[in-house]
């Protein structure tokens, strides 16, 4: 059973049918999932996984209990860094989520730096992610992290600031012009 993070933005709050399809195709392989314990994406997620009555489900949370677990699914709490607020306070979750992942599934906004930032995440792993861009139409397949920076150079430029604030030593590391071929200019492949 091969291990699979869903995750998206917390400003979607309606699944594309072609990500409910594919979420069906999940159930239907009796795959595991893994996924947060957001609103929007996650919750909705949550709700169709729940729909399908499915059991191989684990809810990832910051907290001592998820804020959504829509299923009575199995809980995996992982505690922020010490001070740690706001994303920050997430995005430890999030990086377990991508550890124990084997492919990501992520539906994204375009601009959220969160999705895009475990979408780097499973890249650097070398793990497969689809992601759906629901703002653009567009589905991308990312599976290193030059994949996830051709990705990038079609988003709005300004993410690359977001992303910046919010990357690791390692993230920021694994995104330099010095580990990526291709366009060294800011917004494109290779960030800046």
């Amino acid at each position: 059973m091969a291990m699979i993070f869903i995750g998206g933005s917390r400003d979607i709050v309606d699944l594309p049918d072609a990500i409910v399809g594919r979420i069906a195709s999940i159930v239907a392989a009796e795959h595991g999932v893994l996924v947060g314990d957001a609103s929007g994406a996650d919750m909705e997620v949550q709700a169709l996984l729940g729909g399908h009555g499915y059991e191989h489900v684990g809810v990832f949370c910051a907290g001592d209990q998820p804020r959504n677990n829509l299923g009575d699914w199995a809980v995996y709490t992982v505690p922020p860094q010490p001070g740690a607020h706001g994303f920050a306070a997430q995005a430890e979750k999030d990086r377990e989520m991508a550890r124990r992942a084997d492919y990501g599934l992520m539906i994204w906004n375009g601009m959220s730096p969160g999705t895009v930032l475990n979408v780097l995440r499973l890249a650097m792993a070398e793990k497969p992610c689809v992601t759906y861009d629901v703002a653009n139409g567009l589905v991308t397949t990312t599976r290193n992290v030059a994949d996830w920076q051709t990705m990038l150079s079609r988003a709005d430029p300004e993410i690359w600031d977001l992303l910046a604030a919010r990357m690791t030593p390692d993230e920021r590391l694994a995104t330099a012009p010095r580990n990526c071929p291709g366009k060294r200019a800011r917004g494109t492949a290779c960030g800046e």
